[in-house]
């Protein structure tokens, strides 16, 4: 009988990882039940992919269109904002509180679903989730100086019991040019202690440091075949911590990903190409320039190989214009479009853009470098409109980020190609399902979505 569920996010593992010698405690998993490709939702990103993987809904439902937004009345564009309120669909923790709940008077719940604990570490947009256990990076950032802390429920798990243990979450180890596996290694030492102590009847943990390598270096470099041997090491203690607990038997291990990557060679400076059809304009401050949304008639929020445009009203057709005239975008979404790939939302921009395969897309707008707003050339994943994988660097010259784009190697985003079997990520589970049907090529991520509610409801 089940009575756990472990969900594993391995960023960057691919169907063929199983088979290549590198991962034998991942391919022991699926050896044990199944393993498929699986096809991310449309924009392939981290947030909207994990939220629709939560929900088994698609990004046109549940609102996260990228790992960014845009408000168009305040003219802000923000990145990894954390907030739960932003999901505008019940995810899973949400389905068991509700159950719960409804249930709670009439008796017509089991005992051991009534009291079902549901947990999730360093998943985004998890800020104040109705989940029973919650760990999520949240640094304030003082006048001085900035404070590592990480958002934690219950109050204090954080604070008392995973930092005392396991010391300070490291957050210069999860992204910049300083990201390493060591934000794995904490992360799945706190999933340990909380399979052990918290006891939770799902778990969901993140392993990410597979993505830093991919997108420095490409997808087949060395780096990133050591950095899966290092995911399969701490899958590996994960599986072993169970059996030390006596919960092995008990407990459904499922592994997945949430996107496959990229090789890239090149970028597209999207702002720069629509301030050059003057549709883009800019304010200098203090001798530098930001955009000015305010009067600009387009611009794009870009996401790695996507690119949401937003376009004031009268001005669609020349944005469209250009970038059809703009190598290496390989497709322009629009009402259709976006319908087709159930990115159709009102937070979406009024066209998006997809870029060829091995090219990604920049955020940067300046002419001259030295003209580049003061956040550019520093590890700022929240004010820039757009992510930045150039952060992953650092010019020792100058201790700074490199304003040199052609530094990355891997990016994605793109629907997932069926014909070269390329941007699939993976599902695998030491259980087999009759409901995914995972004999078939590849599965789609609402599918397992939807079987992940299933368990629980």
């Amino acid at each position: 009988m089940i009575k756990y569920i472990v969900v594993i996010d391995v960023v960057g593992l691919e169907l063929n990882h199983i088979y290549s010698g590198l991962v034998p405690n991942v391919a022991n998993v699926a050896a044990e039940g199944e393993s498929t490709r699986m096809e991310p939702v449309f924009p392939a990103l981290t947030c909207p992919v994990q939220t629709s993987i939560l929900s088994g809904t698609y990004p046109n439902q549940h609102g996260i269109i990228a790992n960014g937004l845009y408000d168009r009345d305040n003219y802000v564009t923000s990145f990894w904002e954390q907030s739960s309120a932003l999901v505008q669909t019940d995810r899973i923790w949400d389905k068991v509180r509700k159950r719960q709940q409804q249930n709670k008077s009439s008796n017509s719940l089991s005992p051991s679903f009534q009291s079902f604990k549901t947990g999730v570490l360093f998943w985004q947009n998890t800020m104040y989730a109705k989940s029973d256990i919650v760990v999520t990076p949240r640094p304030l950032h003082m006048e001085d100086r900035m404070i590592m802390w990480c958002y934690s429920k219950p109050t204090g798990f954080y604070d008392t019991e995973l930092k005392e243990r396991f010391g300070e979450f490291n957050l210069a180890s999860y992204w910049g040019p300083f990201a390493s596996n060591k934000s794995s290694e904490w992360i799945a030492k706190a999933t340990e202690y909380t399979l052990e102590k918290k006891r939770p009847n799902l778990l969901l943990t993140y392993i990410p440091h597979i993505d830093y390598s991919a997108q420095r270096f490409g997808k087949n470099s060395n780096q990133v075949r050591d950095d899966l041997k290092k995911a399969d090491e701490l899958v590996g203690n994960i599986i072993k911590k169970s059996v030390e607990l006596g919960i092995k038997d008990n407990t459904q291990f499922i592994i997945l990903s949430e996107y496959g990557f990229n090789d890239v060679r090149t970028t597209i400076p999207l702002n720069l190409k629509f301030r050059d059809e003057d549709l883009l304009h800019t304010r200098t401050i203090h001798g530098k320039e930001y955009i000015d949304y305010e009067s600009s008639s387009a611009f794009a929020m870009v996401d790695h190989q996507i690119a949401h445009i937003y376009v004031k009203e009268g001005f669609t057709e020349r944005a469209r214009n250009m970038l059809q005239n703009t190598t290496g975008i390989d497709k322009i979404l629009s009402s259709e479009g976006k319908k087709n790939l159930k990115i159709d939302h009102e937070r979406s921009g009024e066209l998006i853009a997809i870029s060829d395969k091995d090219k990604w897309f920049s955020y940067y707008w300046w002419y001259d470098s030295g003209m580049s707003p003061v956040f550019a050339k520093t590890v700022d994943i929240h004010r820039k409109p757009g992510y930045d994988p150039v952060e992953l660097f650092i010019d020792p010259k100058t201790n700074s980020i490199p304003l040199d784009p052609y530094l990355v190697k891997g990016s994605h985003g793109r629907p997932a190609d069926p014909l070269t079997e390329e941007g699939y990520s993976v599902y695998i589970s030491d259980r087999k399902s009759d409901n995914l049907k995972s004999n078939s090529p590849s599965i789609n991520c609402i599918s397992v979505g939807k079987y992940l509610n299933s368990l629980i409801t």
